[in-house]
């Protein structure tokens, strides 16, 4: 199996690294050159093909395209891969509008390439675990969910000469908190299902000097008349990543820090622990995820987040937009 990987950036790099963990060698990259990379970094480009011009990139008829570039520039890498038939581990977001979209999901239905969004935390496995307990229905409805995912910008990529210059930071990339921290919108979609309306309060206190928001709470309505509300931003220090799932007949809590999932039994006034496996650590979702995509282009199994699960996420992250820019709700088509 050949492996393009379009860019070379944290995400580019770590999918790198796993390929090779899990003995994949054929491997080549498509860079322009424009990102921040240290000397050392690139080091580990040494001895394979890294072409700088797509086109020639996609002459060396790879099977698979990694598509791990800023995200404003996605669909410049993933229309022509679709076109040539590759298949594709796209990140996430899909991309930051739905210009040409259509024109993906054309490409993908045309050529066959089958497709994978990057939401690793559905790799999770006690999200996994609270996705067959919601499933089960032993918890009655879902009634209402609380996302809070806080991060401090200025220490994710201690690399970078300036946190400003990465495309979390910048609107002409893709950039700002609803985008970059938009796991949760995929995560309460696949756990309660489908999003009818959207409001959102986005703002910028002027702390990090950012182009983009910082900070969004929104409010999300479900189509099983269940409410969720979401809290993101690029502020906090210690950084925060939780959810509480309130039900008709108990409580589910769970948190990114240890992978801590609490299950509350009104039934027997009960709590149940569940934890992940021991020496679990975040790269195993990467990992995860990755052993799936292969298994996705080697043997043809359904992406376990589609293109269209993908696309929807994106139209909600959207309306999160427009809601805050026109001052009211926003009703999501389909």
């Amino acid at each position: 199996m050949k492996t393009l990987i379009a860019g070379f950036g944290s995400i580019g790099r770590r999918h790198f690294r796993n390929l090779l963990a899990l003995g994949e060698t054929d491997i080549l990259f498509y860079r322009t050159g424009r990102s921040e990379l240290p000397p050392i970094k690139l080091e580990e480009l040494a001895g394979y093909v890294v072409e700088h011009d797509l086109d020639a990139a996609l002459g060396h008829q790879p099977d698979a395209v990694i598509v791990a570039n800023p995200t404003a520039v996605h669909l410049d890498v993933a229309i022509p891969a679709a076109q040539a038939g590759a298949h594709m581990l796209l990140e996430k977001p899909v991309a930051h509008s739905l210009e040409r979209v259509d024109e993906l999901q054309a490409a993908v239905t045309a050529s066959g390439s089958r497709v994978l969004v990057g939401f690793q935390f559905r790799y999770h496995p006690t999200l996994q675990a609270a996705a067959q307990l919601l499933g089960s229905g032993e918890l009655g409805a879902a009634l209402h969910a609380r996302a809070t995912w806080g991060e401090y910008l200025p220490d994710w990529h201690p690399w970078e000469q300036d946190f400003r210059q990465g495309y979390s930071a910048r609107a002409d990339l893709g950039g700002g908190v609803v985008f970059t921290l938009t796991h949760p919108i995929d995560y309460l979609r696949w756990l309660l299902g489908e999003v009818t309306e959207v409001q959102a309060r986005l703002g910028n206190t002027g702390a990090l000097g950012l182009d983009v928001e910082e900070q969004a709470d929104i409010i999300i309505g479900l189509a099983n008349g269940a409410q969720a509300n979401l809290h993101l931003d690029y502020l906090q220090r210690p950084p925060i990543h939780e959810l509480e799932l309130v039900c008709a007949e108990g409580r589910l809590t769970w948190r990114a820090a240890d992978g801590l999932l609490r299950v509350y039994r009104a039934a027997t006034e009960t709590w149940e622990d569940q934890r992940p496996p021991e020496g679990f650590e975040r790269n195993d979702l990467f990992l995860a995820q990755t052993r799936h995509f292969l298994e996705v282009v080697r043997d043809g199994l359904e992406p376990r987040c589609r293109l269209d699960d993908g696309v929807q996420t994106l139209k909600i992250a959207l309306a999160a937009h427009e809601a805050h820019a026109r001052g009211q709700r926003i009703a999501l088509k389909e």
